[in-house]
Parts: structure tokens; C-alpha cells; sequence
């Protein structure tokens, strides 16, 4: 069987470093989230602000359940933001807030990363579910097209997971410009919105890394049976 092989070497060191970034994260946005802004604003107050602010009145920031979920979502050009964030004063709430409502602008802006890895939304989606099943079922079958396929599929991932970086790290960007021009945060609190940002970005670091190493595990395999 090839599912725990030599190749899993391949992965473990990105695997390790996904595993820190988590942790990194979490620890990150929970030490600062005990920081309350001095000038008390909520994650939504200043969301709905820095919208307003570029003109983007029709887009609703709404709560949503789980921790760290929030997103924005360019197809019903919305802002979605966990509990903590929602309601919470502190500068983690403020920075994720803000820098969902950074996606917002650059969807707005026709930032071209963004616009490139929504295109690739479907096929990655589909690379993600069905790519291992056809290297599997090709291995099985004895039929090289399908290994190929599978191998396809998963790139369309790897490109996706590629094509988010420069998107999450611009929007981090703009909501730390935006926190210091509009006066939202004080200078001594920018530094920790920074790091949980900065925390942040690297758990999709992390995630591209972690494809990669997949996908050259599935050529690795590939070239072994053939």
C-alpha cells in the first residue's frame, strides 16, 4: 500500500509547520483579545466604519458562530464575523475585523489576486474532494489517466492555496493603514494587531506549503508505479 510510505516524509515537514501555525494563532489572538482598545470600538462598530468610510454601505457585517471563522464572502459581498469579533473591543477584534473588511475593498477595488482565486474556487473545490479518489481509483484500475487526472485536479489547489497569499497578506496590509490614517487604533496598539495578523498570515503560508508537499508526494507516487 502507498498510503504510509517514504513519501510521508514528504509532508512532515509542512506538516509540523501547519501544526505551529495553528498554535501560533490561537495563542496569538487570544493574548491580544485580552487588550481592549482605548477608544472602545467593537470589531462590527469599526467593520461598519471603514465600509462606510470607502463607500461600501450595501455590504452587511453580521455575526456568525465558531471561533476565527470570519470571512468575507465576495459572492454575497457580505461580512461574516465570529462571536469574539463581532462584539469584542479588543485590538484582535479590531484587526480581524478590519482585515475582512480589506476584502471587501479589494473585491470592490477589482484586486486581481482575489479575482484570480475566485475563478479558481470551483476547480479547486473539486481538486480538493475528487483528486485523491481518482489517483487512487487510477492506481487501482491500472490506468495511468486517471493517476494524471487526479494529479490535475490537486494543482488546481496548490494554485489556489498560492494565489490566497498575496490576497490575505494585501488585506492585512490595508487594514493596518486603514486602523492608523482613520486614528481607530493608538500607535502602541497597532503592534498587537499586527502580530495576530501576522499570526494569521502564516497559517495560510502554512496551508500552501502543506499542498505543495502533497503534490509532490502524488508525483513522487506516480513515478514509483509506473
Amino acid at each position: 500500500m502507498f498510503y504510509f510510505d517514504s513519501t510521508m516524509l514528504i509532508l512532515l515537514p509542512a506538516l509540523l509547520i501547519a501544526t505551529w501555525a495553528q498554535f501560533n494563532i490561537q495563542a496569538s489572538y487570544s493574548k491580544y483579545s485580552k487588550v481592549y482598545s482605548r477608544n472602545g470600538y467593537t470589531g462590527s462598530q469599526v467593520a461598519r466604519m471603514i465600509l462606510d468610510g470607502y463607500g461600501l454601505f450595501h455590504v452587511p457585517v453580521v455575526p456568525i458562530g465558531g471561533k476565527l471563522t470570519d470571512h468575507f464572502d465576495p459572492r454575497e459581498n457580505v461580512v461574516r464575523l465570529s462571536q469574539d469579533v463581532f462584539y469584542g473591543a479588543s485590538i484582535a477584534s479590531i484587526g480581524v475585523a478590519a482585515h475582512e473588511v480589506g476584502h471587501a475593498i479589494q473585491h470592490r477595488d477589482n484586486y486581481a489576486p482575489i479575482k484570480i482565486r475566485m475563478a479558481l474556487v470551483p476547480v479547486a473545490n473539486i481538486g480538493s474532494s475528487a483528486s485523491w479518489m481518482l489517483f487512487i481509483l487510477g492506481f487501482v484500475l491500472s490506468m495511468p489517466a486517471l493517476v494524471n487526472l487526479g494529479i490535475l485536479l490537486f494543482t488546481a489547489v496548490v494554485l489556489f492555496q498560492i494565489v490566497t497569499l498575496p490576497v490575505e497578506f494585501n488585506a492585512s496590509s490595508r487594514a493596518v493603514a486603514i486602523l492608523i490614517s482613520r486614528n481607530i487604533l493608538f500607535e502602541d496598539e497597532i503592534s498587537g494587531t499586527k502580530k495576530v495578523l501576522r499570526a494569521a498570515g502564516l497559517t495560510y503560508v502554512a496551508a500552501a506549503l502543506t499542498a505543495i508537499a502533497q503534490l509532490l508526494r502524488l508525483i513522487a507516487l506516480s513515478d514509483r508505479e509506473r
